[in-house]
């Protein structure tokens, strides 16, 4: 941290030095040609002085703004917008100065002019050069290699037409025309570059506008007070250097004022949306909660409640109520910023007004009440709309919605909020399934629907390939079980497998092994190494699994072109491997730790990467510990050994066969066909 503040404060340094040689050689070099007399410096020195600050700020603000990672988007901005409102200030200072001079032969004086054209040229650079690292920042936000390259390009041409302006070199017309095509092609693909924009919130968006607003003025305030300092100096001093006309000083404002501008456009295009798509989220969001009530939460009471924040927020309502009806409690009342007296006041007033089936719990069917509330005095609302809640097909509750305002429900309100009061119904419904299930035999009834979910999980087809054949099998010790196997084609030479198995049995197990399924999925597809595939693997699961569970896994990525197998083992059963050359079988031990074990970073010390080649005739077995640990009558688990036997008796044979070989010696040792534990093996056979 110190060396980087020690090199900012350099690089500082160095601008201010190199400003104050410029300012120096550049005065007395006109006041030189004024004078018609030999200049005391080189003529040289100006322009690379003026490269040398250039540098120096260009690497300041690098340090500053590309280093330091915890700045937002809207920092960013806020950053551009401070340097542009301090550079202002202090040209406005020195203007004004130059002003309460007046008609003084000084304020005439070119040499005066120069140095006031210096300092506001070195203002109107470094909010230049501030936008344009800022912006670099919001272009590679999401980094590809074609947007590096392009960056790298860009910055490279404009390091070029730096040392073309300080050495004067002289190119064909033509040749400068192409340079001038390239350099606008770079600056309109880089600017194409929004996606940073998708992630400000509507409050955040009107920032940015009023922010990018403002630099449009300081862009235009310097440009107004350069150009018209250097027309004055150029009248008086025909010999005047003008550096603002520079190619490099003009290329540098075309960027920043290309990118403010489209980045000004595409956030206002997206401003009347932005709203709308909160909104969106936010119900995404809340029907995302009451779906999932059934894992997080512990009762009925919690359902309610996130319905009834979720019914609220979803269509601005100024208080709600929830009224339950059981046949051991009676009607329970859940009111949101309003008394139960209230809403009970506003019911009995409804069942006045003779609203049949106003607020009946026997009707299935959302109602808009709103024109009843008119006639109901002291009462604060205006607008009531009710939902049924339903479970099983019977109505057990009412959902109220209040507004203050007249007519304040409309139909796409009604839409979402009859679909959150569904949701809550289902999850109810699962909370008194469940509560049911685990008192009666009905339990197992209701675990065999989960046992189809399961099957879906495990693939219906196993990758094909020229170089090798799978074959796999599962079997679940109880209605649903947590083993899990699939496969994925990476691209065209590799091909992912995975064998796991969830700590414990059940739908718990069988939740966790959905979890497994996704993220080899999400994972497998990025072309991670094993060892970092784990590494990730585990810390999504960290956030799923509760604490004491945890997940056995074996990851592989078998790759065609080179004949190599790279695998990293967390926890699992050691692979058995077949060597056809040598016509012998050998388990594969390797350390590594079971996923969710370690709810850490440093997981990755407790898993590694392996390989190996295979050969045409190898046979690779797959297993969970449930194979290995099968008992028979007397206790004896069928073992390693006995897995080995039976893999060496039928290894020269297809995996279809070999498979069917295993099932039948682990049934034949057994003796049963009741398991204590889920049987899972996957067989590849290499071609």
């Amino acid at each position: 941290m110190f060396k980087t503040k020690a090199i900012i404060r350099l690089l500082f340094l160095g601008s201010i030095l190199a400003w104050l040689v410029l300012v120096f050689s550049d005065i007395t070099v006109l006041y030189s040609q004024i004078r018609q007399l030999p200049p005391g410096v080189p003529r040289w020195l100006p322009s690379l002085m003026l490269d040398l600050f250039i540098v120096c700020l260009f690497y300041y603000y690098r340090y500053r703004i590309e280093k330091d990672e915890s700045l937002s988007f809207t920092d960013l901005l806020w950053k551009v917008f401070a340097t542009g409102l301090i550079a202002t200030v202090v040209s406005l200072v020195f203007r004004l100065g130059e002003y309460l001079l007046g008609t003084t032969k000084l304020a005439s004086d070119p040499l005066f002019k120069d140095f006031i054209y210096q300092i506001n040229l070195a203002l109107f650079l470094s909010f230049l050069l501030s936008a344009y690292t800022s912006w670099k920042r919001l272009i590679l936000y999401q980094k590809s290699k074609w947007l590096i390259r392009t960056w790298m390009v860009f910055e490279l041409g404009l390091f070029l037409i730096l040392l073309y302006d300080s050495f004067q070199i002289t190119l064909p017309a033509t040749a400068n025309t192409i340079i001038i095509i390239i350099i606008a092609l770079l600056v309109i693909v880089l600017s194409a570059n929004m996606r940073w924009v998708a992630y400000l919130n509507f409050k955040q968006k009107w920032t940015s506008l009023l922010l990018l607003l403002l630099s449009f003025f300081y862009l235009g305030y310097f440009l107004f007070t350069v150009n018209s300092i250097s027309a004055y100096i150029h009248m008086a001093a025909p010999v005047f250097r003008d550096f603002s006309s520079h190619i490099f000083n003009i290329c540098l404002l075309c960027f920043v004022l290309v990118y403010s501008t489209f980045s000004f456009l595409v956030i206002l295009f997206n401003l009347p949306t932005s709203s709308v798509f909160e909104q969106k989220l936010e119900e995404v969001v809340n029907f995302q909660r009451i779906s999932q009530s059934i894992q997080t939460e512990q009762n009925e009471e919690s359902v309610y409640n996130i319905l009834l924040e979720s019914s609220v927020s979803a269509v601005f309502a100024d208080a709600a109520w929830l009224e339950i009806t059981s046949q051991h409690e009676g009607t329970k009342y859940y009111p949101y910023k309003i008394s139960e007296q209230e809403s009970r006041q506003i019911r009995n007033h409804l069942e006045e007004r003779s609203v049949k089936g106003a607020l009946d719990q026997s009707s299935d069917k959302t109602k808009n009440l709103s024109r009843h509330l008119a006639s109901l005095r002291g009462s604060r609302f205006r607008s009531l709309i009710a939902f049924p809640i339903v479970v099983k097909g019977e109505t057990i509750g009412t959902l109220a919605l209040l507004k203050e305002l007249p007519e304040g429900f409309n139909k796409e309100m009604t839409r979402i909020v009859s679909t959150f009061a569904n949701q809550a119904g289902i999850s109810i419904e699962n909370f008194r399934l469940m509560e049911e299930a685990f008192q009666t035999e009905r339990y197992k009834e209701e675990l065999k629907i989960a046992k189809t979910v399961q099957k879906s999980l495990l693939p219906t087809k196993l990758e094909i390939d020229a170089d090798f054949e799978i074959s796999a099998f599962a079997q679940s010790a109880d209605e649903v079980g947590g083993d899990y196997y699939d496969t994925l084609r990476i691209n065209e030479h590799q091909v992912a497998l995975i064998i796991a198995d969830v700590s414990g049995k059940g739908t718990t197990a069988a939740f966790h092994m959905s979890q497994m399924k996704g993220i080899f999925h999400s994972l497998a597809q990025q072309e991670l190494d094993p060892k970092e595939f784990m590494q990730r693997a585990n810390r999504a699961l960290t956030f799923c699994l509760e604490r004491g569970s945890f997940i056995s896994a074996t990851y592989f990525v078998v790759d065609t072109k080179t004949k190599t197998v790279r695998y990293s083992r967390a926890g699992h059963c050691p692979v058995l491997y077949y060597n056809a050359a040598q016509k012998q079988t050998h388990y594969l031990k390797d350390r590594g730790t079971a996923l969710g074990m370690v709810r850490s970073r440093d997981y990755y010390r407790f898993v590694e990467n392996n390989e190996f080649q295979y050969a045409g005739g190898d046979v690779m077995v797959l297993y969970t510990d449930g194979i290995t640990e099968a008992k028979n009558r007397k206790g004896e688990e069928f073992d390693y050994h006995r897995l080995e036997c039976a893999l060496q008796d039928v290894a020269q044979k297809s995996s279809h066969e070999i498979e069917k070989h295993i099932i039948e010696k682990l049934y034949e040792f057994s003796g049963s066909t009741i398991i204590n534990d889920d049987y899972t093996a996957m067989i590849i056979k290499f071609r």
